[in-house]
């Protein structure tokens, strides 16, 4: 008969058992001193009545353990160091799915990448501010915002991003422009009509194309208004809440979609090779933003 190796706490279990058998406790007292349900204290006695002390070791003790043989390990990690270096475990895994046809849930790529120094936790930042509810009804209220960031990298000039999110669904829809302005604001917010209709609020931050930043002209003080931009004009005339933000964690969900997108979406712009700004356009309409929600 082979050498049988147990644990110490299947040695304790075995003890514990052993009382059982020779009447002194109950399976109950036996569940308690194990800390064990009862469910499980009968399963492990039922074993230990068939098996003897066989029974109460691990099914899996003197197995290879599956750990590292997964066959798609070298070849994905070898994908991720050679296409992928820069990428976040959830993106790549996502790219060796849909890029390479190489099927890795993202949390075992986060573990072989951390095990193999490719990828480092990231801590996550303390959250210093209770979020504010989200609004009920899509088209209640959107958030604008623009951001800017070296979208191309490099490939062509800078450029922004005006971006929009629903606050009750957390459905986006963007454009890039060549900057940020009257005319760029107002062409998004054209072309978000024309798709999702218009909303009943728009929050925005304290831009100059939002608020008027000059003193009220006397026929305004007469009607008891605030000044307002060529946009907020435009805005107040199509019935849309104009709401300005007091400070940019205010507009934390639209900032956190940029984020998101100065990741994901620069790097699906190099994949592809898109280097300019109709052609962004084009592909963030009828492909990115489907996606993307």
């Amino acid at each position: 008969m082979g050498m049988l190796t147990m644990s110490a706490k299947e040695r304790r279990r075995l003890e514990v058992l052993g009382l059982v058998r020779a009447g002194k406790i109950s399976l109950v007292k036996a569940a308690d001193l194990l800390q064990l349900s009862y469910r499980q204290i009968k399963r492990s006695w039922a074993r230990f009545q068939e098996q003897g002390d066989a029974g109460l070791v691990h099914g899996l003790r003197g197995k290879p353990s599956n750990r590292g043989s997964d066959e798609r390990r070298e070849p994905a990690l070898q994908l991720y160091q050679e296409k992928y270096p820069d990428y976040g475990p959830t993106l790549a895994a996502e790219c060796l799915a849909k890029e390479d046809g190489l099927f890795v849930p993202a949390s075992t790529l986060r573990t072989w990448a951390t095990r193999s120094g490719l990828w480092r936790r990231q801590r996550k930042r303390k959250q210093h501010r209770r979020r504010r509810p989200r609004r009920e009804h899509f088209g209640e209220l959107v958030q604008l915002d623009g951001s800017h960031h070296d979208w191309f990298e490099g490939r062509r000039a800078p450029a922004v991003l005006m971006v929009m999110i629903d606050d009750a669904t957390g459905r986006v829809f963007a454009q890039f422009f060549e900057n940020e302005s009257w005319d760029s604001s107002a062409r998004i917010m054209r072309r978000y009509a024309q798709l999702r209709g218009l909303p009943q609020g728009l929050y925005v931050d304290r831009h100059g194309i939002y608020r008027a930043d000059r003193d009220p002209t006397n026929a305004e003080i007469l009607a008891k208004k605030d000044p307002e931009t060529q946009f907020g004009r435009a805005m107040r005339e199509l019935g849309v809440e104009l709401i300005l933000a007091r400070s940019p964690q205010a507009k934390g969900r639209v900032e956190r979609v940029n984020r998101t997108l100065q990741d994901r979406l620069v790097k699906e712009l190099t994949r592809r090779g898109i280097s300019d700004l109709a052609t962004a356009n084009a592909y963030l309409e009828q492909t990115y933003l489907a996606s993307f929600d």
